[in-house]
């Protein structure tokens, strides 16, 4: 990573975000690390949201920090199903893909993957797409018959990533992958920022939601927790609902060489730089 001094950050620095005294502390941190992004929930659809994501993932392209982003598409997927009157149905929060469903679906990612990528090459960032028809890195095993065109990673290829990470750009990833058929398939967002990480033993996971981080009984924001502590308000049945597979994810990660995973409000603005470059963070830190 190339030095950067205060002058430089001052100039790329949003005059409305804090922390700007630790940043050279944290850059120092993270200067032999990889940090996956991944971007998700109803924070997909609102415009001025995705413009301060983008804002903050250039902040980080221009420190010289080594981000790779991953992105859903939920939200977005269920608007264009509903213009065509398509009912979703869901098994354990993962949507059932038949044959029609997989196409929109490809669609969408891809259109938002491209835009993403277009946002941030605006800003002068060098961003790169990597999805089914360009750029795939990701081979799947079907995950069950009754959910169709829904896959898991099974190979990744990190030596790609690795390499557009050394010329400082910036993968962006659409959770998509082909089988050894070269059939398209949907991957849940989580699970595949989730492999992603562990393939690359990220130093952070950061999936960016529509909810502040994980609440305790009192509803109070955890700001960190072990594994086994979360598993607990799982089975009292304290996290629950859609946030119980991302959990999942996040202690799968964690168990398997990624250093910390972190879920926050992608709605609050720059939440990303709070998180990164403060010590009190900015969601939820799950780490051993």
């Amino acid at each position: 990573m190339p030095q950067k001094n205060l002058s430089f950050i001052k100039t790329i620095w949003p005059k409305e975000a804090k922390n700007f005294g630790n940043v050279l502390k944290y850059l120092e941190k993270y200067k032999n690390d990889l940090i996956v992004i991944k971007y998700g929930g109803n924070v997909l659809i609102d415009r001025n949201i995705f413009n301060n994501f983008i804002n903050d993932i250039n902040i980080l392209n221009n420190l010289g920090l080594s981000i790779i982003v991953v992105h859903g598409g939920g939200p977005r997927i269920e608007r264009e199903l509903k213009k065509k009157k398509i009912k979703s149905n869901f098994i354990n929060g993962l949507r059932v893909t038949d044959k029609n469903v997989i196409s929109i679906v490809e669609k969408v990612l891809i259109d938002f993957n491209n835009d993403i990528v277009d946002s941030l090459n605006k800003k002068g960032s060098r961003a790169v797409s990597i999805n089914s028809k360009v750029n795939n890195i990701i081979k799947i095993i079907p995950d069950n018959e009754e959910l169709g065109y829904v896959g898991i990673p099974q190979d990744i290829n990190i030596n790609f990533l690795k390499n557009l990470i050394k010329e400082n750009k910036i993968p962006v990833v659409a959770p998509l992958g082909l089988d050894e058929n070269d059939n398209v398939f949907n991957i849940n967002g989580d699970t595949a920022a989730s492999a992603i990480a562990k393939k690359l033993k990220s130093r952070r996971l950061l999936l960016m939601t529509n909810v502040e981080g994980v609440y305790d009984d009192r509803k109070t924001l955890i700001s960190e927790i072990k594994p086994f502590d979360i598993e607990n308000l799982v089975k009292l049945k304290i996290v629950q609902g859609g946030m119980i597979p991302k959990i999942k994810n996040c202690i799968d990660a964690v168990e398997n060489g990624v250093r910390g995973v972190v879920i926050l409000d992608g709605r609050k603005p720059h939440s990303i730089l709070d998180e990164l470059f403060s010590d009190k963070g900015s969601g939820t830190l799950i780490r051993k």
